[in-house]
């Protein structure tokens, strides 16, 4: 049976500590992911392995899952849509070859991960966009639907009646609540995998900024911002408002923190460092945040702001929930 985000999260404790410390000095994980969601999608990954998958097996598999459970708002089939409700996904994957595969303002097909792969494995280049990664993925097999849930539609009519478009931090873990027009505006999950032959890859999917002008694209399926893989050293993946992810090159620039000999959450606390100080007083009320882990299974993230949570699990299936340190933390 496949798992759902509540299930793991039944029985996965949630860790007080901040910025990784708690997961670094635990068993190695094999598999992380952003969010309290990504406790299903690790779980889902963590089978994957268990019968012989590829780490890119594991990140699609658990990618898969976010982008299949209607009741995330931020991820594929029930992603909350642009300011024309229209659905639009990107996604984007890379494995310890350096090979990669992305597609952006993908629409109708829910696994946009999976779209990914295939532009990855069977074309000669890395980025599909818009109607060509539509007819691409239906060449492939892909199935065909409309990816707009009456409970999305809802909520879009209702942002109508305003319009007015303003972060909301940490929508992934609240949902879709409080007052009409304070839309999610960082919506993603980032998966980074071990594999049993220590080999690693990742991958990264959303249905980007709820009510976003048609054609806007973020950091998710930006090889270099919202994800970027290095099997040399690790791997790392971003979260937030992805035009400031973007500004900074943030997962490239946290593995190569940890090149440097950085550990995972001092990395990523470096590149938000870095965005405050280019950004100033223009980020202090957005959430930007970074996830990374070494090629030890040491995992570690920072973000903007408090509330910045990921999943990791580890060989056995102990699965665990960390909250991140924060630049602005409230006192």
């Amino acid at each position: 049976m496949t798992p759902t985000r509540r299930s793991v999260l039944a029985c996965a404790p949630l860790s007080a500590l901040a910025g990784g410390v708690a997961a670094q000095a635990a068993a190695p994980a094999v598999m992380v992911s952003t969010w309290d969601f990504g406790a299903a999608a690790n779980a889902a990954g963590l089978a994957v392995r268990a019968d012989g998958g590829s780490a890119l097996d594991m990140v699609e598999a658990g990618g898969r899952v976010a982008e299949a459970d209607e009741s995330n708002s931020s991820v594929g089939l029930g992603g909350l849509p642009d300011r024309d409700g229209r659905v639009t996904l990107d996604a984007c994957v890379m494995t310890w070859a350096g090979d990669i595969g992305a597609v952006c303002a993908l629409e109708d097909v829910v696994h946009a991960v999976s779209v990914a792969r295939r532009v990855m494995e069977r074309t000669p280049h890395t980025m599909l966009a818009g109607e060509g990664a539509r007819t691409f993925a239906v060449e492939q097999g892909f199935e065909t639907r409309d990816l707009l849930t009456p409970r999305a539609e809802a909520a879009w009519r209702e942002w109508l009646k305003t319009a007015d478009y303003a972060p909301r931090i940490n929508s992934e873990n609240a949902g879709w609540g409080g007052r009409p027009g304070g839309p999610g505006n960082h919506d993603t999950i980032g998966l980074l995998a071990i594999d049993a032959a220590h080999r690693m890859a990742g991958a990264c999917t959303t249905s980007g900024m709820a009510f976003k002008m048609r054609g806007r694209v973020g950091d998710s399926p930006l090889i270099g911002a919202g994800l970027y893989v290095d099997d040399e050293v690790g791997g790392a993946t971003a979260t937030g408002v992805g035009e400031d992810v973007v500004r900074v090159a943030g997962s490239h620039a946290v593995v190569e923190g940890m090149r440097a000999g950085l550990a995972p959450a001092a990395a990523c606390r470096r590149v938000i460092e870095r965005l405050a100080r280019l950004r100033g007083a223009r980020v202090a009320g957005s959430q930007v945040a970074l996830l990374a882990m070494d090629k030890q299974g040491g995992v570690g993230g920072f973000a903007l702001q408090p509330g910045f949570t990921y999943a990791v699990i580890d060989a056995a299936g102990r699965t665990r929930i960390e909250r991140a340190g924060a630049l602005f933390e409230t006192p």
